[in-house]
């Protein structure tokens, strides 16, 4: 009989006879194996040539831990505060909608992993099921919301409204889709699942929208919501009234640019979130982990600073938290483990990842968060 310690999740999974994807490679060979063709090409692929969907792998190779030794790493603290609150894991789950193209319990399923592991989840305004669907079905557990601005003004503002109703803890205003990305993949399959109504279950549940259709035919929902996600006006005065009408911390998703968080101070925004969208908006653009260290010390501390887009593994964390970010966002893994196994498959790369973080943090010589910022990392150029 072997005895394993509870915590020693890499002796369980070697003896365990489940057997289960590890790696982001693994998930997503075998998430192709379950979905269609197009549903899969939506979820994988990237904007234009796929240049920056790649950097955004690639680049975390730079960057080398350097690791410091006999440090007392046996008790391992991973949890961060953000707005007065505390999270047990230095990550969220990043915002992806229209999740019903993946699976039917769709972000039901995703919510309700992320509440067993007490992982923050970032639910998207072009969701399959609505705020409240969502509330309801994971309770109380850490949840923000994402919003795509209308060029209803209203219609933000209801969904922010509602949210703030519902228990949700934060607003991630999401600046870098006024428009929508050169996706040559959703192209040659013929898919768009907003068109299809994946992502419309926050519309039709909002008196605001509703109020505004002439007709309620699916037809003219659809119409109606492609006409408000496109807002290439979207500008600062925007997220200053924004963050007027509600009392919910205000960040902004999409940051690349230095500059931009000077701005965003200036706008009373509460915190930023450096990403490009996991390469699905602008090709050719800079690495979200490339732009990290400028962004932060830019921000100097004033607010937090999130990492979104290519993160990947423990060894990930580690590094944007050493180059200055205060959590990090996780996306396309864990749709790739709905795909495979509903809920069941989301909470076992949670799992997975929750605990190669631990490990990652542990022998590199952190054993917190806090102390990830002082761990030394070595960039080269490939």
């Amino acid at each position: 009989m072997t005895t394993v310690q509870k915590n020693d999740s890499f002796i369980e999974n070697i003896i365990s006879s489940e057997v289960f994807p590890f790696s982001a490679e693994e998930l997503e060979a075998a998430a192709k194996e379950k979905i269609d063709t197009a549903a899969f090409g939506y979820t994988r692929s990237g904007a234009g040539g796929e240049e920056t969907l790649r950097k955004n792998i690639t680049s975390f190779e730079k960057y080398s831990i350097v690791p410091k030794y006999l440090n007392d790493v046996s008790v391992a603290d991973t949890s961060i505060e953000l707005f007065g609150r505390t999270y047990a894991h230095p990550f969220l789950l990043a915002p992806v909608g229209m999740l019903k193209i993946t699976h039917e319990d769709a972000e039901i399923a995703v919510s309700k992993a992320a509440a067993k592991y007490h992982v923050p989840y970032i639910q998207s305004t072009v969701s399959s099921y609505s705020i409240e669907e969502v509330a309801a079905a994971s309770g109380n557990s850490p949840k923000w919301f994402q919003l795509y601005w209308s060029n209803n003004e209203n219609i933000s503002y209801s969904m922010v409204k509602r949210a703030e109703e519902a228990g949700y803890e934060a607003i991630v205003l999401t600046i870098d889709t006024f428009m929508f990305g050169w996706r040559e993949e959703d192209m040659r399959n013929r898919f768009s699942p907003l068109r299809e109504g994946y992502g419309k279950a926050n519309y039709i549940t909002d008196n605001v929208f509703l109020s505004t259709l002439a007709h309620d035919d699916h037809d003219s929902i659809i119409q109606e919501i492609l006409q408000n996600i496109y807002h290439p006006s979207l500008n600062w005065k925007h997220v200053a009234e924004l963050k007027k009408l509600t009392s919910l911390p205000i960040l902004l998703k999409g940051v690349l640019h230095p500059s931009d968080v000077r701005l965003a101070i200036e706008s009373g925004v509460d915190g930023i979130i450096v990403s490009n969208h996991g390469g699905r908006q602008l090709d050719g653009v800079i690495s979200s982990i490339d732009a990290l260290p400028a962004i932060a010390k830019e921000a100097d501390g004033a607010i937090p600073v999130l990492l979104d887009s290519g993160i990947r593994r423990g060894a990930d964390v580690v590094k944007a938290l050493a180059l200055g970010a205060d959590a990090v966002l996780y996306g396309r893994p864990y749709v790739y483990g709905l795909a495979i196994a509903g809920q069941t498959g989301v909470e076992k790369v949670l799992e997975n990842f929750i605990q190669e973080t631990k490990v990652s943090l542990a022998l590199s010589g952190a054993n917190n968060v806090k102390a990830a910022r002082n761990i030394q990392i070595v960039k080269s150029e490939q």
